[in-house]
């Protein structure tokens, strides 16, 4: 793979060409809140026939699960209420049996490269047992996720889930994530303070603990 690859370009590239195409592509689009859908739902919506997969067991704990999910399907209603919500079982005690061994490590190392694989493989297997045409996540417009990583794992998988194509991403560029901001400050949207797993959430307790002393 190239090391610099422009993922987001890779994406139009692909848009371009489905856009004369009489019928839209069946994409399962993994989402792990309402804000980072925000942008990716309005890049992706005239090109495709999207169906939303919830498979997040990494957020912690349950009632931080159940507001993100809440928040996504409040502004899934609003904006396309015929988009269907996939919402796969939560299990946060045996989603964090891989991850338990890297407990120390730090945001966006090897860690967070198994939960990303882990909810990908999940998506990929329920694309290709349900006849969609694409998988993709929403979840490279985070500032604090590595498209790359993402986008590798998601390219390695395809390969292993043919025929279902990976969609590429970085919904980041283009100011896609400032762009978010404004979306979710308009709806007033629900924006979590940490990424979701326990290990980000006890750092967050962590920050706050110091805050208040």
């Amino acid at each position: 793979m190239e090391n610099n690859k422009n993922y987001q370009k890779t994406l139009q590239n692909t848009l371009n060409l489905l856009k004369n195409d009489n019928k839209k592509p069946k994409l399962l689009l993994h989402a792990c809140c309402g804000p980072c859908f925000t942008i990716p739902f309005e890049i992706l919506k005239d090109f495709f026939e999207i169906t939303i997969i919830f498979n997040n067991s990494n957020i912690y704990p349950a009632s931080e699960h159940d507001r993100r999910l809440n928040e996504l399907k409040k502004y899934v209603k609003k904006v396309d209420d015929k988009i269907c919500i996939i919402k796969e079982p939560y299990d946060n005690e045996k989603y964090n049996k891989d991850l338990e061994s890297y407990a120390d490590d730090k945001e966006g190392h090897e860690r967070c490269r198994i939960c990303f694989r882990k909810r990908l493989e999940t998506g990929f297997k329920y694309a290709k047992d349900n006849g969609f045409d694409y998988f993709g996540t929403v979840m490279t417009i985070s500032r604090y996720k590595n498209a790359k990583d993402i986008n590798t794992i998601g390219e390695e998988l395809e390969k292993k889930y043919s025929p279902i194509k990976w969609l590429d991403a970085d919904f980041k560029k283009n100011n896609g994530y400032e762009k978010s901001l404004l979306i979710i400050e308009k709806e007033k949207m629900y924006f979590q303070e940490y990424c979701g797993c326990v290990y980000s959430y006890k750092k967050y307790i962590e920050k706050l603990n110091k805050k208040s002393i």
